[in-house]
C-alpha cells in the first residue's frame, strides 16, 4: 500500500504517514524512493487510534461521592449544594510541619522547600475551596496571601488538578 491510500485508510495526513515510516510506528519499506506500507501493521496502529480515542471520550467527572470520600464535608442551604474541602493544601501539593506553638517548621510547594514565610503567605493565598454540586465545578475563594512561590490562581489550579487526580483515582 502506498501513502497516500494509507493516510485515507488511517485519516491523517500523507506527512503522519510517513513519520510514521520513518520512526517504525508502522512496517513499512523504501523502495525506490517510495514507502510500501504494511496493511496489518497499519491495521493495528490505526486500532490503537481508536482505543485511545475511546479512553479520551470515558472523561472523567467528578461527583459529590467522590469529594466527600476524599474528606470534604458537604454544605446545603437553600439552593446552594457545595462541598467544601479543609484539606485542600494536601491537594495543591503544600506541605507544612508545624511546631508545637502552631508556628510553622517547614514547608514545601510541590516537592520543594520553601520559606516558612513563603509557606504562610501560599496556605493563607487560599481561604477555601469546593465543589459546587448543582452545576459540577470546582470553584475557590482567595484570601489574601501574595506569595513570590506562586499566584493565587496557580494555588487554585493546583488544588483543583490534585482533587481530580485523587477522585479520579478512587
Amino acid at each position: 500500500m502506498n501513502t497516500t491510500t494509507a493516510a485515507a485508510e488511517a485519516q491523517v495526513t500523507i506527512t503522519t504517514i510517513r513519520t510514521w515510516c520513518r520512526r517504525g510506528v508502522i512496517a513499512a519499506t523504501k523502495t525506490a524512493g517510495k514507502w510500501v506500507i504494511d496493511t496489518t501493521s497499519l491495521a493495528r496502529r490505526i486500532a490503537i487510534g481508536a482505543r485511545r480515542t475511546a479512553r479520551k471520550a470515558k472523561a472523567f467527572v467528578l461527583t459529590a461521592e467522590h469529594c466527600i470520600a476524599l474528606g470534604g464535608n458537604r454544605w446545603q442551604r437553600g439552593d446552594m449544594d457545595r462541598v467544601y474541602f479543609n484539606n485542600w493544601a494536601e491537594f495543591a501539593g503544600l506541605e507544612l510541619t508545624f511546631y508545637g506553638t502552631g508556628n510553622i517548621s517547614s514547608a514545601c510547594w510541590q516537592g520543594e522547600g520553601v520559606s516558612n514565610s513563603q509557606g504562610y503567605k501560599l496556605i493563607d493565598s487560599l481561604h477555601k475551596v469546593y465543589f459546587d454540586v448543582t452545576d459540577g465545578k470546582l470553584y475557590g475563594r482567595f484570601g489574601f496571601g501574595q506569595s513570590r512561590v506562586a499566584t493565587q490562581q496557580e494555588v487554585l489550579n493546583a488544588a483543583c488538578r490534585g482533587i481530580r487526580a485523587a477522585a479520579a483515582a478512587l
